[in-house]
């Protein structure tokens, strides 16, 4: 599948994620199998802090892969895991044709006490890409941030520290989501400095409610530019109104990359089947 990607001259993917609650697999199916029918090049699979959905991730990229006949790339985090814990989840990756990880550092688990932050086998993402490469045969994949990881220094060393993803086995990277494409434009063109060649897949997530922002923000450190914010003003109030001019950004963003030569994208579809074939229809018909 990565191959794939690099051979080909655009790619579109999607990320989706496990549901909440045991009950709600059925519904979770029925999303993968409307998001198959838009034929991504892959679809990759959060799970939370710690590992802590990674059953259910195991599941759910195993119906891609095997029912579906898509590529899954299932997340792995390793904040909270020990180098055995990755070994056992990369063995039932394995036992269900899932070869592909997206290998992300994660979010400090709530539960997790000062002592086991200070004593986890990897501090960073590379660390644990070092790791897999050696004792496994994943197909890698890491995470950039076009506006810097909130928790670096400056973007000089976050280039850096990407750089040391590539370096330690990444053969693809996907962006955080952004919504100002000068902000990537300006990225790509200090990772090409940087030496980082692998290709880079631009993370876009539509925003289709006022709330969803707020949420976002929060998570993403994504900066909000002005004609963005117009529309929230404009249409926060009207559910319907905010939905469409949400999507018809997210298209106009991606449109915009295209022509400027981006032709990988990797779409956060909130697991809305219905909001990414309305994308997918209007950035390739």
């Amino acid at each position: 599948m990565i191959q794939n990607i690099i051979e080909k001259k655009r790619s579109l993917s999607f990320e989706v994620f496990p549901p909440k609650k045991d009950g709600e697999f059925e519904k979770a199916f029925e999303v993968l199998n409307a998001l198959g029918e838009l034929c991504p090049d892959f679809i990759s699979v959060t799970y939370g802090a710690g590992g802590s959905r990674s059953g259910q991730t195991i599941e759910i990229a195993s119906y891609i892969q095997n029912s579906l006949g898509i590529d899954a790339m299932a997340h792995m985090t390793c904040v909270g895991s020990r180098k055995e814990q990755l070994l056992a989840v990369y063995e039932e990756l394995k036992k269900h044709n899932v070869s592909h990880v997206l290998a992300l550092r994660g979010d400090r688990p709530r539960d997790m006490t000062d002592e086991q932050f200070a004593s986890r086998d990897f501090a960073h993402a590379s660390d644990m890409m070092i790791f897999l490469k050696e004792q496994t045969d994943l197909k890698l994949a890491g995470a950039c941030y076009p506006e810097k990881h909130f928790e670096a220094f400056s973007m000089e060393s976050d280039l850096n520290n990407l750089k040391k993803k590539q370096d330690a086995g990444a053969e693809i990277l996907i962006s955080q989501l952004f919504f100002d494409n000068d902000f990537y434009y300006a990225f790509l063109e200090k990772a090409a400095k940087k030496g980082i060649t692998i290709p880079i897949c631009a993370g876009i997530m539509p925003i289709t409610s006022a709330k969803q922002i707020g949420t976002t923000i929060t998570l993403a450190g994504s900066s909000v530019p002005k004609a963005l914010a117009d529309i929230i003003a404009s249409y926060g109030d009207n559910p319907e109104e905010m939905r469409r001019a949400g999507i018809d950004y997210a298209i106009r963003q991606i449109r915009d990359l295209q022509e400027n030569g981006v032709n990988d994208i990797h779409l956060y579809t909130m697991n809305k089947p219905k909001m990414a074939k309305e994308i997918t229809e209007s950035i390739y018909r």
